[in-house]
């Protein structure tokens, strides 16, 4: 068979390539979609339907609704694709709020409904759009597809409307992508590039939500965007309440994956409720036991509450798509505002100037008699008259900008007679003035052409950027790892004695339970034999060795955990000596196998602990005896060992042979305190030093976080914690702490109130729900605030010093407090206080409780295995 190129048909006697057919058909239809459907113009941001159907709105506009039918109708004089994309071009343009005025039902944009039909809803332009899209004067034009009507190549909008708007389009092997930006952002921006000072723009959705915009580098190819559902946990209801949605996602399409992720057990909730009308809200109750932050990470990390997309801003730039950058677009948009602004000033410009010089004529006409020079004469034509009147004005042409025709002449001549007789001379003098002061400002305009387009930026801000405010929270997102927010809704099972585990394995005789896993987890396994390995977890699966089926510990792995510590005393070999270790497993190759001993044929583990917190327990070993060994036993503190890595050989123990170890003392963490930071942009808290410094934290110590709404609570340092973002204050909980609350009753009066906070992590409230108002908080042993009061009846009042100690005591956080002055206040401000404060008391140190001896006792704290 022939290649393609070779293949050849006859048509009309000539041969024509098939090959060549294709391709220039191809790039006839590539082009056609590329450039007439799917890709925006860079001038003024819109594909050719949208253009199309804005023409025919203004075409027909009177200022009253139009049934979509209608529009529609009339676009198709324009449009030769069909009705159906117009609609659709149509309800998406009204859905964006900007240039359209919408009646009737137009869809929803949050849950997805679809508009009525064209014949139920109606639109009309809006002021917006009348005041900045439309000037025939300024609009390039071409004749439409069937060569009967004039339509716009491109509307002169003098607005950067492709970024206000966004847009999506799928042509021939590009794709234009362009998410939209906040109206009043892009105003101020504009204003900067004309004043050449540096700007940022990112996006804001009409959804709400928040975004990443750390890798989103301007729009340009290879650019990300991670926008993420808001929600917050209402303890009342026990849920989780999503109140924005990400950009493109819709109610129902979010709660099916939150369903989808439930049915796979990446989480784990009771029922999803959707309660959603003129704004989200879509409720995730959670079952009882469950941690509501891990569920807030879950959701981000499994469903599409996170969604991540890629930009990719293609435009049409002479006639040819180009990919750029958003802030390409933007200068674009504002020079070429400018530009239009040029025009319209000379034309305008121009337009005077050509009424000044009518109305000078008029007046010179009128005033001079020239026009009595029209009274026929038996000896003159009509022609000669025309020509007496046209000397006539030259002692006057001094006073002219440009040179007086004949034609002015003959349209002075056409004026009806009725309107000579009642010609006003001092009327016409005055509108001259006017005219003239006009054309000095609009040439001021011209002269000082960038300051002019200021203003008008800024009066397009003005007059319309009410209401328009960022709906859309710019934060940093933390990475969520999936397993480490995966519920664990499953039992991990395992026999010891046959090296199988699984959630699926059957409980039967020497099944038991090691710990909590999710389906996504990786495990750790250690084996009799010395050996390690970490894996997948299975349905059901042998986690043991040909050589060695018993194990010792299984349980879940987390990588990077630094804080868990191994304790081990393994025998080197059949019959070698008794070594020691304590070793950490941050980082493993799944799967493979791992010497935890010498290596030497017959090793075996004697005894093993896994410590979640670096604990050091002591052992008392115990020597086969002989006679002679003295010493038949002794005790071994594990703390005296430095932690290190797992392929370490450890220490020699002894050099005889063990019978037996016990455990003695239960150990306590070696570990030094926890260094813990709270990122404020994240409103996380991290061990990488990034944001405001906690302090130091070991085992039992708490944080304090308050509320803007007048809540505090008590949680631990886990660093998979979520904070409210109302929150103004996070710190190391102090148990001795007082917290000073300065705020505004229901009746208008500041009050002074003094509590300890209580250890609780549910939201307790220090205020009555009853109106009353947080202004401030200090945190000092002795505080001092000073009263500004407001001059009364223009008398000063000597400012007020408060010992805040003396005016009130520690109280319940219940407590209504002290009211401090029924007077105005300027101003409260906290003063340094004149005492330091007493010294924190270190908390005392008390014993561990015993660990049952068994093997389930890990999953709550330290495990400990005597062999």
């Amino acid at each position: 068979m022939e290649e393609l190129e070779h293949e050849e048909i006859q048509e009309q006697g000539s041969t024509l390539s098939l090959n060549s057919m294709f391709k220039d058909y191809w790039i006839d239809y590539a082009s056609d979609v590329i450039l007439d459907r799917s890709v925006p113009d860079i001038d003024d941001g819109l594909k050719p339907v949208q253009r199309r159907i804005l023409h025919a709105m203004k075409e027909t506009d009177d200022g009253r609704f139009t049934k979509v039918a209608n529009i529609v109708g009339n676009t198709m004089q324009y449009h030769p694709h069909g009705d159906q994309s117009i609609k659709e071009a149509l309800v998406n343009l009204g859905q964006k709020e900007l240039l359209i005025d919408c009646q009737g039902n137009w869809g929803n944009i949050l849950t997805g409904d679809d508009a009525a039909a064209g014949r139920y809803i109606e639109a009309r332009l809006s002021k917006f759009a009348k005041e900045v899209v439309f000037n025939p004067k300024t609009t390039p034009w071409k004749p439409s597809y069937d060569g009967r009507k004039q339509e716009p190549v491109t509307l002169p909008i003098k607005f950067p409307l492709l970024l206000a708007q966004g847009t999506k389009g799928i042509a021939v092997t590009l794709t234009s992508v362009i998410y939209p930006y906040n109206f009043c952002e892009l105003l101020e921006a504009s204003v900067k590039i004309l004043q050449n000072v540096p700007f940022e723009i990112y996006p804001d959705f009409p959804t709400g939500g928040l975004i990443d915009v750390s890798k989103y580098n301007d729009a340009a190819l290879g650019g990300r965007l991670r926008i993420r559902a808001k929600m917050h946990y209402d303890e009342k209801r026990k849920a989780i309440i999503i109140t924005e949605l990400p950009y493109t996602v819709t109610t129902d399409v979010l709660i099916s994956s939150i369903l989808t992720a439930n049915e796979k057990g990446k989480i784990k909730i009771k029922k999803v409720d959707d309660n959603t009308a003129a704004e989200v809200e879509i409720v995730v109750y959670l079952p009882t036991g469950v941690s509501p932050d891990q569920i807030i990470d879950a959701l981000y990390a499994f469903t599409n509450c996170q969604i991540s997309v890629s930009p990719q801003t293609c435009v049409i730039i002479d006639d040819k798509p180009v990919f750029t950058t958003a802030s390409d677009i933007l200068r674009h948009n504002t020079m070429r505002t400018r530009e239009l602004l040029r025009q319209e000033l000379e034309i305008q410009l121009g337009e005077l100037e050509d009424r000044w010089h009518w109305v000078s004529l008029e007046k010179i006409f009128f005033e001079k008699g020239i026009y009595k020079k029209m009274e026929r004469k038996d000896s003159q034509s009509w022609e000669e008259q025309v020509d007496d009147m046209h000397k006539a004005f030259g002692p006057y042409q001094k006073r002219f900008k440009r040179k007086i025709t004949r034609d002015d002449v003959l349209k002075l001549t056409e004026k009806p007679v009725k309107k000579i007789s009642k010609f006003d001379i001092k009327k016409a003098a005055e509108e001259i003035e006017a005219i003239e002061m006009t054309i000095d400002e609009v040439k001021n305009h011209l002269e000082h052409l960038t300051d002019y387009a200021i203003r008008y930026f800024q009066d397009i801000l003005k007059k319309y950027g009410k209401g328009r405010e960022r709906k859309t929270e710019i934060r940093n997102f933390d990475d969520i790892e999936a397993t480490q927010v995966a519920i664990a809704n499953e039992k991990l099972y395992v026999n010891y004695q046959t090296g199988f585990a699984g959630w699926g394995l059957k409980r039967e005789e020497g099944v038991e339970v090691a710990c909590e896993c999710s389906r996504m987890d990786d495990i750790i396994v250690f084996r009799r034999d010395g050996t390690m390995m970490v894996t997948k977890v299975q349905e059901k699966g042998f986690v043991g060795s040909q050589d060695c089926k018993e194990l010792l510990y299984i349980s879940v792995f987390r990588k990077r955990d630094e804080r868990t510590v191994y304790n081990m005393i393994y025998r080197d070999g059949a019959a070698g000596y008794a070594m020691v270790k304590r070793f950490s497993v941050t980082s493993v190759t799944r799967d493979r196998e791992y010497l935890l001993t010498k290596g030497t044929r017959g090793s075996k583990i004697l005894y093993f602990t896994a410590n979640p917190n670096g604990e050091a327990e002591v052992v008392t070993v115990h020597h086969v005896s002989s006679p002679k060994i003295k010493k038949v036993s002794f005790e071994f503190d594990f703390k005296t060992l430095a932690i290190k890595g797992r392929d370490a050989m450890g220490n020699i123990l002894t050099r005889n042979a063990v019978r037996s170890i016990n455990l003695k003392d239960e150990g306590v963490s070696t570990l030094s305190a926890r260094k813990i930071w709270f990122d404020k942009s994240v409103k996380r808290l991290n061990v990488n030093e990034a944001g405001q410094y906690l302090g130091e934290f070991r085992g039992s110590d708490k944080i304090l976080s308050i509320t803007q709404s007048a809540t505090y609570r008590t949680t631990s340092f886990d660093l998979a914690n979520h904070y409210d973002d109302d929150l103004i204050e996070l710190r190391k909980f102090n148990p001795e702490g007082i917290v000073t609350v300065l705020y505004r009753s229901a009746e208008g009066y500041p009050y002074l109130k003094r509590f300890t906070p209580e250890v609780n992590d549910r939201k307790l409230s220090f205020l009555d729900d009853d109106g009353s108002t947080l202004m401030n908080l200090c945190f000092d042993y002795y505080p001092r605030l000073e009263v500004v009061y407001t001059p009364d009846s223009g008398k000063k009042i000597p400012s007020e010093i408060i010992e805040v100690e003396d005016f009130i005591g520690v109280k319940s956080s219940k407590a209504k407090g002290k009211r401090i002055t029924t007077f105005n206040v300027e101003s409260f401000n906290w003063l340094a206080p004149l005492k330091p404060d007493p010294e924190p008391q270190e908390p005392e140190e008390t014993e561990l409780p015993d660990t049952p001896d068994d093997r389930q006792g890990f999953a709550e704290g330290t495990q400990t295995q005597l062999f």
